[in-house]
């Protein structure tokens, strides 16, 4: 399956000692959550490397852009701890690489596109291999921006992070980015995870970097549960377009449409595991057949397994 990523909610509250303080953590966490969101207005699922990256870097003017790249490149595997070789003046390069990054001509894509990260999966768990490219004149600007997608990271949010469409800075990470990475590829961190199951991840790597724990973990909480309020609103066609998909430009009616379905459905895995809410199988089987009459499967699927479970005989003693 091969995926083009281009890249929620804010709240209002106080931690700490300083408004100037309490609302950067605040924007951060709202940062967090839109990184879940891909912009055509769809919720998703936790996808990452799990094998080393071996990079072919090739195209117009590379000996010009390499080092660049590479030092992109190193920024966010080094973060994420993922491997990462350079296998681009090896005879068999093309075969031995699952990483090209192609350098076009300036004219080679679009203004409004002038850089694009592909990844290639079979299941949205696991990225298999991925195709990088740039203009030749964007590589300053775009080189941190497509190594954070590389990884994984398919949103386009808000805040101080190169993944941002207006970034603080292009020319290295964030302290946003790399608390991203290293959630992303912490243990805690699963492949597949949905949004409700990996925010809370995200969100505790956030706490760890802030200066008065209790209080950040106060705020972490109630943004969970806004979170989960405002995506039920959303799900139930009731809610505002998520402010990242209104920002992209990108949306479509069955985007969207297709979004609520895919929220409903992680919803219903919320309830069903406990993750971000208290588990509630009421509940979870609500969100799940909403889903399923929309077309979900693996709503559908989780609904015939609990029917099942259901009707299983007791065992006897």
């Amino acid at each position: 399956m091969r995926k083009l990523f281009l890249g929620l909610f804010c709240l209002a509250g106080l931690i700490g000692s300083g408004v100037a303080r309490a609302d950067e953590f605040e924007q951060g966490l709202g940062t967090l959550w839109e990184v879940l969101w891909h912009q055509s207005g769809t919720p998703t699922r936790v996808v990452r490397w799990d094998s080393d990256i071996r990079v072919r870097i090739f195209g117009v003017n590379s000996a010009s852009h390499r080092a660049y790249a590479l030092q992109a490149l190193r920024a966010v595997t080094t973060e994420a701890g993922v491997k990462l070789t350079d296998v681009s003046d090896s005879p068999d390069a093309e075969e031995l690489s699952n990483v090209d990054v192609e350098f076009v001509a300036d004219n080679g894509l679009e203004d409004n596109q002038p850089c694009a990260t592909y990844l290639d999966f079979k299941h949205e768990t696991r990225i298999d291999n991925a195709t990088i490219q740039m203009r030749g004149k964007d590589v300053w600007r775009c080189a941190y921006h497509e190594a954070m997608h590389l990884m994984g990271l398919r949103g386009h949010p808000a805040g101080k992070t190169v993944l941002s469409y207006f970034p603080w800075r292009v020319d290295g990470l964030l302290p946003l980015d790399r608390v991203m990475l290293r959630a992303w590829y912490s243990p805690r961190m699963a492949p597949g995870m949905t949004p409700f199951e990996a925010l809370p991840v995200l969100a505790d790597e956030l706490v760890a970097t802030a200066a008065d724990k209790p209080a950040a973990t106060l705020v972490r909480n109630q943004f969970l549960a806004a979170a989960i309020q405002q995506s039920q609103a959303y799900a139930s066609g009731q809610g505002d377009i998520p402010a990242v998909i209104k920002r992209s430009g990108k949306a479509t009616d069955e985007g969207i449409r297709h979004g609520r379905r895919e929220m409903s459905y992680f919803l219903g895995v919320a309830y069903q595991e406990g993750a971000t809410v208290p588990r509630d199988a009421t509940v979870a089987v609500r969100w799940f057949q909403q889903a399923a009459s929309q077309g979900n499967q693996p709503a559908q699927q989780r609904l015939g397994t609990l029917a099942s479970s259901r009707a299983a005989p007791v065992p006897q003693r």
